[in-house]
């Protein structure tokens, strides 16, 4: 849903208006009654690591074959 509030109606409730944008409603503001800006919340930020988002794939059993000569070990841990 889209609401359009004058600057000086938004210049009084920005606190009620922000929680709104928060919340995923998009608010345009006015000046003079022509649209100037709008107000909207941020999109989410991508957090890394997702369980579950490898789910669907698979390893086949060559997994288990030992590596061909040459292929160098894993390193040292120590």
């Amino acid at each position: 849903m889209t609401v359009t509030v004058d600057l000086h109606q938004a210049k009084t409730h920005l606190s009620k208006l922000l929680d709104r944008a928060h919340a995923g409603e998009e608010i345009i503001l006015a000046k003079k009654g022509e649209p100037y800006a709008v107000l909207g919340p941020l999109p989410l930020a991508d957090v890394g690591r997702r369980p579950g988002r490898l789910a669907d794939q698979t390893v086949g059993p060559e997994i288990l074959l030992p590596l061909p000569p040459g292929e160098p070990d894993a390193p040292d841990r120590g």
